[in-house]
């Protein structure tokens, strides 16, 4: 396994236990859109969470460092597009998870020399 990939692995589980410990109930985790015909509909939803009515999609970023930002900085304008699009149609695969409210969330994971640090943004995008 990669750094990168192993880093990144550890705050998905880092985050899941995180948001679980506040009471959100994770739903999927590391889900890909399927493949379509015609589709450029790429990508992965990290972690797909209920709290209340309210279904959760969390963008999971994690860095050894905050010497080039921190990790949430890393969440453009093209990745929150990316996202949403990923959401409608997770949405429309699980028609039995509908809520009353979507919800965009970062949740930033820093596994530094001081330790683990973590921040949940509601809201983010």
């Amino acid at each position: 396994m990669r750094v990168k990939d192993a880093v990144g692995r550890f705050g998905e589980q880092t985050a899941a236990r995180y948001l679980e410990a506040a009471g959100l109930t994770i739903v999927e985790r590391n889900w890909r859109a399927p493949r379509v015909a015609g589709s450029d509909l790429r990508g992965e939803l990290d972690l797909v969470a209920c709290e209340g009515d309210a279904l959760v999609v969390v963008e999971v970023k994690t860095r050894s460092g905050t010497g080039f930002g921190t990790p949430a900085e890393a969440v453009t304008a093209d990745k929150a597009r990316r996202v949403r699009r990923l959401a409608v149609a997770w949405l429309a695969g699980h028609p039995g998870e509908r809520r009353t409210s979507v919800r965009f969330d970062v949740v930033s994971v820093v596994r530094g020399p001081e330790g683990v640090t973590v921040e949940h943004l509601r809201g983010a995008f």
